[in-house]
């Protein structure tokens, strides 16, 4: 499959352009004192040529239906997150990247009361990210860590986040697997 720059699409963000798009997936919620659940994501990863890419996700918690039947019908459950940022790549290149490595940082704000700057690189289909600064209002959860990885795998969008919160070490709290809607 060959892939085709979006147009418009600023230089500074090429090595994020793969993640242009609309993408839709499910995945899974688990944490300790959390009860493990299935979720529906939707994705809009955007530009309007300026050298960053706005990003907004939704997590909607699965409701199945007591008639099994009834599943394709069956209405979208409760917002489990949602959040928005952008992210760019930074200009400053350490020596201790590779050639098809590039910096990249990821600016987040959620509903749940939480500003987060991740900060890591993009190469090779790959996007790992370790939270540099998360800060919180005085009624979001206390959430001291997180890590993300992203990777583009046979035209999937596959990530997981980990997160160390609620005093718990860092482990693995969602992970998604979603496909391009506007393929």
């Amino acid at each position: 499959m060959v892939f085709v720059l979006p147009e418009g699409l600023a230089p500074e963000v090429y090595p994020l352009a793969w993640l242009v798009g609309h993408w839709r997936g499910g995945g899974v919620v688990v944490y300790p004192g959390i009860e493990e659940a299935a979720f529906v994501q939707e994705v809009h990863v955007e530009h309007d040529g300026g050298p960053y890419l706005r990003y907004t996700s939704t997590i909607r918690l699965v409701v199945v239906p007591d008639d099994p039947e009834a599943l394709l019908d069956a209405d979208p459950g409760p917002v489990w997150s949602t959040e928005s940022g952008y992210w760019r790549v930074s200009p400053e290149r350490t020596a201790a990247l590779a050639e098809d490595q590039f910096p990249v940082e990821l600016v987040l704000a959620d509903a749940a009361g939480h500003l987060s700057l991740y900060l890591g690189t993009v190469g090779r289909g790959r996007i790992d990210l370790t939270s540099d600064l998360i800060a919180r209002t005085s009624t979001a959860s206390d959430v001291a860590a997180g890590k993300r990885l992203y990777g583009h795998v046979h035209g999937e969008l596959m990530w997981a986040w980990d997160l160390a919160a609620f005093g718990h070490p860092l482990q693995t709290y969602v992970s998604a697997r979603l496909a391009r809607v506007d393929a």
